[in-house]
């Protein structure tokens, strides 16, 4: 049924895998639209009550897949471009958000810029210790930073200014001490704690459940959550149309996944 994802349910869990390994996970065009149909089967199901959302082999994801998109979406119109990414980047992100089941990232090796947005929009995150995080499009490709700004909710404001200014990565030990990561694991043991977690979960009676995420993700919409995220989908398109991603893409991408290495 599904290519680019592996959909499984195991019991009360419905797993969720990025199944690229060999692109380190990155998320293609269709990718995403199975990844948005699996969460849609696994809200149907009855017998679902918890959903978990990782990847295939050494990663979680790289982030958006930049060689589609250059080989693909390279010429674009603004309003082309607008479409595509409020679909499959800004709609399907926030149905992460709102999906009425609890969710849980589970992440290893590298969890980056499109793939950071998706694990961060889970309700809880667990990681093995091998994992790390990375946003490093403001320096590698001169955009303002992924279409769903999350990184000042789930780390605090001045750690994701530094986040996205410097490009740096951040390991799993310190997303967990500032509160970004719920768990870290040995890699070994990252599916069986994340099982277990999980199992642990769906034994809570799924309707409260239901009512308490609506409440605690309205606590950020009291805030401006939404509102926020809505106001930067815009900046982030924005940058799409400044001279300085214009030179960026002019020297290539390799180049711009050059600069993301160093």
């Amino acid at each position: 049924m599904y290519q680019d994802i592996d959909y499984r349910v195991e019991g009360p869990v419905a797993y969720i895998l990025h199944a690229r390994p060999e692109a380190r996970n990155a998320e293609s065009k269709r990718l995403l639209d199975e990844m948005d149909a699996a969460l849609d089967q696994a809200v149907a199901d009855p017998a679902v009550r918890v959903i978990v959302i990782g990847g295939q082999g050494d990663h979680f994801s790289a982030g958006h897949d930049l060689k589609e998109a250059q080989r693909d979406r390279q010429g674009f119109t603004v309003e082309e471009r607008w479409a595509y990414e409020q679909k499959r980047y800004f709609d399907y992100a926030l149905r992460i958000w709102d999906c009425p089941k609890p969710t849980i990232a589970r992440v290893q090796g590298a969890c980056i810029a499109g793939g950071f947005m998706v694990a961060n929009l889970c309700d809880l995150v667990i990681a093995s210790d091998d994992a790390f995080f990375a946003d490093p499009v403001v320096r590698t490709l001169s955009c303002a930073a992924v279409e769903v700004l999350i990184h000042p909710w789930v780390m605090g404001l001045r750690r994701a200014k530094e986040f996205l200014y410097t490009g740096e990565r951040m390991t799993a030990v310190e997303a967990r001490e500032i509160g970004m990561v719920n768990r870290v694991v040995p890699r070994a043991e990252l599916e069986a704690a994340t099982r277990e977690l999980a199992e642990k979960i769906s034994g809570t009676p799924p309707f409260a459940l239901s009512l308490v995420k609506r409440s605690l993700n309205r606590s950020f919409d009291a805030q401006g959550f939404r509102t926020a995220l809505s106001a930067h989908f815009d900046i982030h398109q924005l940058s799409h149309v400044t001279d300085e991603f214009a030179r960026m893409r002019e020297a290539g991408l390799a180049s711009a996944i050059n600069r993301g290495k160093e």
